[in-house]
C-alpha cells in the first residue's frame, strides 16, 4: 500500500461499505443521540481512499463525485483534522482523494467508510502506529459508524457506536445492494422513530446467539431493522419480492435506508437478482459484492 508518487509516499486503501444484519433502537439519550444494538457486516463494495503529505500545511480533499462537499462538511476532511490533532501533527498538510463507488445517503456508511480510510491511512502515512482501539476512539468523535468501518468484519455495535464486540465471521456469501431513487434523511428517520406510537422490537437474544455461533440460517431468521416500520420507501416491497424470488437467504433494509440488501449463497442466483433489479425500473443503482472480513484493506489485498 506504499507507492512512490512524485517522490512522496502515497497510501491507497479500500474503504468497505457496511450492511446492518440487525438494527434495534433501545432508547433516546439525554444528549439527543440514540442507544443502538446492531449486528454489522462489512461488504466488498468500497471507495478507494488515497492519502499523502503535501508539505503545504493544509488539508486538501478531492473527490470523484462532484455532488459531495470537499471541506469540513465531509466526514473524511473532519477525520483528517481529528487524526492530526490527536497525533500532535496539526500543521502537517495532507492530500486526500476519494474515488467514490459506494452510493451516498444510502444506509451503507459510505461517508463513515471514507473517514475510516483516512484515519487508517494517516496512521500508516505518519507511522504513528496507534492501534485499532485508539483509531476507533478518534473515529467515534466524527461519526457513530466510523469505529465499525475501521474495524470491520462481523461485529456487534452497541450504544452510540463506540462499544464493539467481535463476532465469528459471517459465512462468505454474495450480497446484492439495491438503492432506490427515494432518498432518506437520517435525522428525519430518527425523528419519525421517536414519534411512532408502537414499535415491534426484533429478537436481540436470538440474533446474538445465532451470530455468536456463526449460525447463518439463524442469523437470517432473526435479522431485523426497526427502521423498516417507520421509514417509507415505496419500492422496498417490490425489491424484496424480486430478491426472494431469486432465492435470497435474507432481504432487508440497511441502516436508515433506503438501500435494500440481499444475501445469497449462490453466485448465479445473486447475478440473476442483480440483472432483474437492473431491469425493474425500481432502483437507482444496484451492486453485486461479497462479504468482507475487514473494514479497511490495502488495495492489493482484494
Amino acid at each position: 500500500d506504499l507507492n512512490e508518487k512524485r517522490g512522496a509516499v502515497m497510501i491507497e486503501l479500500r474503504a468497505n461499505a457496511k450492511i446492518n444484519l440487525f438494527l434495534d433502537i433501545l432508547a433516546k439519550l439525554p444528549n439527543g443521540y440514540h442507544s443502538l444494538f446492531m449486528v454489522m457486516q462489512s461488504v466488498s463494495l468500497a471507495d478507494i481512499v488515497t492519502v499523502s503529505e503535501n508539505g503545504e500545511g493544509i488539508i486538501r480533499l478531492t473527490c470523484s463525485e462532484p455532488a459531495l462537499p470537499t471541506d469540513s462538511k465531509n466526514i473524511a476532511y473532519r477525520a483528517a483534522q481529528a487524526f492530526l490533532e490527536e497525533a500532535g501533527l496539526v500543521g502537517r498538510g495532507v492530500d486526500i482523494h476519494i474515488e467514490k463507488h459506494i452510493p451516498f445517503e444510502a444506509g451503507l456508511a459510505g461517508g463513515s467508510a471514507d473517514g475510516a480510510g483516512v484515519i487508517v491511512g494517516l496512521d500508516r502515512l505518519f507511522k504513528t502506529d496507534m492501534g485499532t482501539q485508539k483509531l476507533c476512539d478518534i473515529g467515534l468523535k466524527i461519526g457513530s459508524d466510523v469505529p465499525f468501518c475501521i474495524s470491520g468484519g462481523t461485529m456487534l455495535s452497541q450504544h452510540t457506536g463506540g462499544i464493539l464486540s467481535c463476532l465469528p465471521p459471517l459465512k462468505s456469501c454474495f450480497v446484492v445492494l439495491a438503492k432506490p431513487a427515494t432518498g432518506v434523511s437520517t435525522a428525519r428517520a430518527y425523528g419519525d422513530f421517536d414519534s411512532a406510537n408502537y414499535i415491534y422490537h426484533p429478537n436481540k437474544v436470538g440474533m446474538l446467539d445465532s451470530a455468536a455461533n456463526a449460525d447463518f440460517e439463524g442469523i437470517c431468521r432473526h435479522a431485523g431493522n426497526v427502521f423498516e416500520q417507520t421509514i417509507e420507501v415505496p419500492e422496498r416491497v417490490r425489491i424484496k419480492s424480486i430478491m426472494r424470488r431469486c432465492g435470497s437467504s435474507l432481504a432487508q433494509m440497511s441502516g436508515s435506508g433506503p438501500t435494500v440488501f440481499a444475501l445469497f449463497e449462490s453466485e448465479s442466483d445473486a447475478e440473476k437478482c442483480r440483472d432483474e433489479l437492473e431491469n425493474s425500473g425500481l432502483v437507482k443503482s444496484v451492486h453485486l459484492c461479497k462479504t468482507a472480513e475487514r473494514g479497511v484493506e490495502s488495495v492489493n489485498e482484494v
